[in-house]
């Protein structure tokens, strides 16, 4: 019936017109339209400075929709935390502030921990604008601290692009133990990572030095330093820890030409800093202004947007009442993280996940003469590619020891550690006995395993071993020689159930920086020259295949091929076995013992026992049988069944015969590496090659021939020696 009538219709219609043009569409929702801010600040100033950035933000309708209006509460930071924390709530949580912005002095040990405790507790935001502690890093801590700097372990990012510039390639990194020094050195390292796709420009670390804050001296850390082959130095170290180090650095020369210090801010700011350093500072550290009025407009836009698709419940009012989660806190610390304002006072503000600052903006500095220190580059963000920039002008740099040009940033070292492999004939190996010393042509080359006698002597010779002594003289180094630890050139496989690949033999200690140099007839292969540095090759050879030359059967015993050594003796003994036989039965039988009575005398005698053996060898060869022939009966059954043996036995030596002498053919050698028995398995054929070597990695390598090195892979063998000596073996 209300619905019906339709004046009524009418009147509600109007009603809500009235209402949306004179209250705006704001009064429709149920979001707040007031917002208090809180500030915990380090002084006076910066509270004026905060309560006149949030009178000017009410005026920029880009960020403040129409009905909404900012408060300010502030309090100045308290030197005691826990009063610090007793004021949050008793002068901010109780106004019902929606975030706090939180600053505190550069100098002192006032840290706005206490602020981000008591505010997260509630999950109020809290935006610092000039603590750069790791530790707020740490979610799990500071659930809701956001922070418009970034933390110190972000200057790793400029270093790594600082040595892309320089083309520094190895390093020596230095850092205290504490959260940052530990941060930094992660980021580094998570950073540095991501240019080993590119093996131009990747960055090696050559030594790690951690050290305890507080220090006293660090002179043995340096006698370290200075016997690596880096003379780049990345150093993280407070201000007192900095001078120690400095000190003690001088005093050691390694503060002159050829060393290379890259440093932190907080180092750049010992009093002892030597001339030559380059160093880092943050744009806009100390420009509060600025900071506060980028924290409070990062603030508002996310309000503005979280305004649009969220509701927005009323911010906690009562440090008594802890069991209630301020979900809007949640969401709004979300959306504060996805803002990102283009020109900000310091430049782009923007976000990671931890809510620390990204593209934030460096000086490069270097100190130069009288401790003055110039602004040489800037790491800045650069609009038009949308991302960071380094800009160095080396010709106003004055390096260490006051030179103007960029030092190497390594030392190369005049002993050299250089390994070798016994391979005839490029290296002989002579094992001395008892107290003998090596020839004026050999070198002396002992083992450093454990697996060989530690006192055994070796002595070394050949052609690689003629081109390290001509090395030596002509580069001007000198050297100790030593064999392969494993007696192998090197492979890159899974070693002792490892998860990741590792090298060994001679490849592996050059790659792991145990030995300096290989003078070996080593093989270029693309695993190897990915590792390591290869001259240019003084032999070219390819994969050669070795097999057992096939021994040739005498031509004077060749008519005994057709029947078996076995099947000989069987019929040698037939022939005599059979006239045997013949012998007895024609002795005995009745025709053999007496003569018939009516004999003309022409009638023969009985066999004999050579007439036996010559008729049956005679009926063997098929020869004709003129006298001597059996007379009995049952003789000369035994001689006819003798023939019909005697043409089978000869008719099947007569066929083997010809298939031996003319059907024979001699067995094909293999052709080569594409030889098709080499991939079928089932041909009677055992393959071998060295472990190890450039012809394993190979077989390793090609799929077509995966099955070969699957059946060969048992049968190698540590030296080629071993493996010739058994094939010349069968």
């Amino acid at each position: 019936m209300w619905g019906k009538s339709p004046n009524l219709r009418v009147s509600w219609a109007f009603w809500g017109v009235f209402w949306t043009a004179v209250l705006g569409e704001r009064d429709w929702s149920p979001n707040p339209t007031i917002f208090n801010i809180g500030g915990v600040l380090s002084s006076n100033e910066s509270k004026a400075l905060f309560k006149e950035t949030i009178d000017h933000l009410n005026f920029d309708s880009s960020f403040v929709p129409k009905g909404v209006t900012y408060y300010n509460t502030a309090i100045l930071m308290d030197s005691n935390p826990i009063r610090t924390a007793l004021n949050v709530c008793q002068f901010l949580i109780s106004k019902q502030v929606y975030a706090v912005v939180v600053s505190h002095p550069l100098i002192g040990d006032l840290s706005p921990a206490a602020v981000s405790y008591t505010s997260g507790f509630y999950h109020i935001p809290v935006i610092g604008i000039s603590s750069r502690d790791s530790a707020f890093s740490d979610k799990n801590i500071h659930v809701s601290f956001l922070r418009t700097v970034p933390p110190y372990s972000h200057q790793a990012d400029v270093w790594v692009e600082m040595l892309k510039h320089f083309n520094y390639k190895k390093i020596i990194f230095i850092h205290s133990s504490d959260t940052d020094g530990r941060a930094i050195l992660g980021r580094f390292q998570t950073t540095s990572q991501s240019l080993e796709d590119d093996i131009e420009i990747k960055v090696q670390v050559e030594t790690v030095i951690e050290f305890e804050t507080g220090l006293s001296s660090f002179r043995d850390h340096l006698i370290e330093m200075k016997n690596a082959q880096a003379r780049v130095y990345l150093m993280y170290a407070n201000k007192n820890d900095a001078k120690v180090i400095f000190k003690d650095a001088a005093s050691l020369n390694m503060t002159d030409a050829g060393y290379a210090w890259i440093v932190t801010e907080q180092a750049l700011e010992a009093d002892n800093v030597p001339e030559g350093i380059l160093g880092l500072k943050l744009v806009n550290a100390t420009n509060e202004r600025a900071h506060i009025r980028d924290s409070i407009y990062v603030l508002a836009s996310a309000l503005r947007d979280m305004n649009q698709s969220k509701e927005i419940t009323a911010a906690p009012k009562d440090c008594d009442n802890s069991g209630a989660t301020w979900e809007t806190g949640r969401q709004l610390f979300t959306f504060i993280k996805k803002q990102v304002l283009i020109n900000g006072e310091t430049g782009k503000v923007a976000f990671d996940d931890q809510g620390d600052r990204i593209n934030a903006e460096y000086n490069i500095v270097n100190v130069q003469r009288k401790k003055k220190k110039v602004v040489v580059g800037r790491h800045f963000y650069n609009k038009q590619t949308d991302r960071m920039h380094l800009g160095v002008d080396e010709k106003i740099i004055v390096w260490p020891g006051r030179q103007n040009v960029k030092p190497e940033g390594f030392m190369i070292p005049t002993h050299l550690k250089v390994l070798t492999i016994e391979e005839k004939p490029f290296v002989y190996v002579r094992r001395i006995e008892g107290p003998g010393t090596c020839d004026h042509d050999e070198i002396p080359c002992p083992h450093f395993n454990g697996t060989h006698d530690l006192t055994a002597k070796y002595c070394c010779k050949g052609y690689c071993m003629d081109l390290l002594k001509e090395l030596s003289k002509k580069i001007n180094f000198t050297y100790s020689l030593a064999l392969s630890p494993d007696g192998q050139f090197g492979s890159y496989a899974l070693w002792n159930t490892s998860i990741k690949k590792e090298w060994n033999g001679l490849i592996g200690e050059l790659v792991s920086e145990r030995a300096d140099m290989i003078v070996a007839p080593l093989t270029i292969s693309p695993e190897r020259a990915e590792f390591i540095e290869f001259s240019k090759p003084f032999k070219y050879q390819g994969i050669t295949i070795l097999e057992k030359k096939p021994s040739r059967s005498s031509t004077l015993v060749s008519f005994l091929q057709p029947f078996s050594n076995t099947l000989w003796i069987l019929v040698m003994v037939s022939v005599h076995v059979v006239a045997l036989v013949l012998y007895l039965l024609d002795r005995f039988s009745p025709f053999g013992r007496f003569k018939l009575a009516n004999t003309d005398g022409t009638e023969e005698d009985a066999l004999n026992l050579s007439s036996a053996i010559w008729f049956a060898w005679g009926v063997l060869l098929n020869s004709g049988i003129g006298e001597g022939t059996p007379r009995s009966f049952s003789a000369r059954v035994l001689g006819m069944v003798w023939a019909g043996f005697a043409m089978i036995i000869v008719a099947s030596y007569t066929a083997n015969l010809a298939a031996f002498l003319v059907l024979e053919r001699p067995k094909t050698k293999l052709t080569g590496i594409n030889d098709a028995r080499l991939r079928n398995t089932m041909e009677n054929l055992t393959c071998a090659t060295v472990r190890s070597s450039a012809v394993d990695m190979y077989f390793r390598r090609q799929v077509e021939l995966s099955n070969m090195y699957r059946t060969m892979e048992a049968n190698n063998y540590d030296t080629a020696e071993r493996a010739i000596a058994d094939v010349k073996a069968g």
